[in-house]
């Protein structure tokens, strides 16, 4: 087990994948994390990540004695300073900042940076810097501007690097994460995908025991991996609620119903409810408005579900889809962690006392998938690109109606499919067709036409939390353009977004 000490850092969760990828459990916790809680862990070592503060200006700070453990501490940019500064060094705010790609001059090719050439490409982001060792540090990489790039006492097994080497930028930063944990730390490797998915079901068997559990799939892969594993702790005893709310994608309900069907499911209950749905959000156009009367009759469909479907059953647990980045909030517990995750934040009422359960909450997105394809879940609903609770809802901007849900849907299927075709589908993290609520003129063949815009959206992002646009082909575009201009009806003007996240965000409300 490797902790990461999140001090607030863009890359604290990616400093945590990279150990993961290596093969090794890694835990986030808040910067300020009592010692007691990471002990609690029992580590083999600990890295501390960046942050946007400064340590010259009051930023967060560990417990000091996260020094005085006797176990490995790697510290990346903030991490860096906090370590030169805690231990009698001297960080001070420069004026020549480096952003961006450097090469970095490795002096010492030992710890972790043994097997690394004498010229590196690294990737930095940071205005303070040590200009001041502690007392037992030596010198192990430095830039023209930065002396002090990278520092260890390796008596103390302490390690400081100003760069970031969890990034794809650092051409060898994995060699040095697996430097530090393997090297450095002596960890054993206990975090791949088939033990896991195993360790799962474990403790899942021994936290229901013999109880009854309702999971809400909303068609995205946390959900459906989620109810796969429970699926295969408990069997019959788990049942699967899927609202049909009107507002899926094309294909959703038979998809999903056919694949958790496939895998065994007895106890699937399909709910139509589009009509209620639909019905409530006439004539509504602000999104929070929409979001809201989304979540309400979700949570009113779901109730009822139980208390009739589901009434002969002694359900005594609610399971959610809920992932890794979703609990874990600045690297604290998230307060989401009781309520509906799969198409919104509204808490169950209270009376209905069910207990939470979490089969995926250790889990990044990734890390999901590979479960998934482990337990033998068809590939195309794996790699499924992210959908949001409420729908083609916020996909529609303004008043949602019968004919603007058909045209939106039909666009975004066209759409899909000649990604797919093209093998750009899976280059991308999240793709989808919005539909603007003007009409534009047009010609198809010698009439003149009045119709809808479709705005495309195709993101590169690891998280969500930032993204950019995806750069596909031309040729590609050009071809799914006169694709859904010919296939749908309603449509003939088609428009490609490259905004990037932020300003902008990924879906359109």
């Amino acid at each position: 087990m490797i902790v990461v000490l999140n001090f607030g850092g863009q890359f604290a969760h990616l400093i945590a994948r990279r150990v993961r990828d290596l093969g090794v459990k890694a835990e986030i916790l808040h910067g300020d994390a009592s010692l007691a809680e990471i002990q609690s862990l029992n580590p083999v070592g600990i890295i501390l990540s960046g942050s946007p503060h400064s340590v010259l200006e009051g930023g967060p700070l560990p417990d000091r004695r996260v020094f005085e453990l006797g176990i490995p501490v790697l510290g990346i940019c903030y991490g860096h300073q906090l370590m030169a500064h805690f231990l009698g060094g001297k960080v001070q705010n420069k004026e020549n900042k480096e952003f961006g790609k450097e090469i970095v001059s490795i002096k010492k090719k030992t710890g972790i940076l043994k097997g690394l050439t004498v010229k590196e490409t690294v990737w930095f982001s940071h205005g303070d810097q040590a200009t001041k060792l502690p007392k037992g540090f030596v010198v192990t990489a430095s830039t023209k501007t930065c002396a002090h790039a990278g520092f260890a006492d390796e008596k103390r097994r302490f390690f400081g690097i100003q760069f970031h080497p969890e990034v794809t930028h650092t051409v060898h930063g994995k060699k040095i994460i697996s430097n530090f944990i393997f090297g450095i730390c002596k960890a054993k490797k206990d975090w791949d995908m088939k033990s896991v998915a195993k360790n799962i079901v474990a403790d899942l068997k021994k936290e229901i025991g013999d109880g009854h559990v309702v999971v809400g799939i909303s068609g995205g892969v946390d959900s459906l991996v989620a109810a796969t594993l429970l699926y295969k702790a408990i069997g019959n005893r788990l049942h699967a609620v899927f609202v049909d709310t009107g507002l899926l994608r094309k294909g959703e309900v038979e998809s999903v119903s056919k694949s958790l069907r496939s895998q065994g499911f007895k106890n699937l209950h399909v709910i139509d409810a589009s009509e209620m749905f639909l019905s409530r959000l006439v004539g509504v156009t602000e999104p929070e408005e929409k979001r809201k009367i989304i979540g309400h009759s979700f949570v009113e469909v779901f109730e009822k579900a139980l208390t009739e479907e589901l009434k002969a059953y002694p359900i005594g647990y609610l399971a959610q889809g809920t992932i890794y980045p979703d609990r874990v909030e600045s690297a604290s517990t998230s307060k989401h962690s009781s309520k509906i995750k799969s198409h919104h934040n509204l808490t169950l009422p209270e009376r209905m006392k069910l207990k939470i359960v979490e089969p995926v909450k250790d889990l990044y997105k990734d890390e999901v998938r590979r479960v998934g394809e482990e337990l033998g879940l068809p590939h195309a609903l794996v790699w499924r690109h992210p959908f949001p609770g409420p729908g083609l809802a916020i996909r529609i901007v303004g008043e949602i109606t019968p004919e603007r849900l058909a045209i939106l849907r039909e666009a975004d299927a066209v759409f899909i499919e000649e990604l797919k075709e093209a093998g750009e589908y899976e280059k991308i993290w999240q793709s989808f067709a919005a539909l603007l609520p003007l009409k534009v003129v047009g010609v198809m063949g010698d009439a003149r036409t009045y119709e809808y815009i479709i705005a495309l959206r195709a993101v590169d992002s690891i998280d969500g939390m930032s993204a950019d646009w995806h750069k596909m082909p031309h040729e590609l575009l050009e071809k799914i353009s006169s694709a859904i201009v010919g296939k749908v009806r309603g449509v003939n003007r088609i428009l490609y977004d490259v905004t990037q996240k932020p300003p902008a965000t990924i879906e359109y409300e």
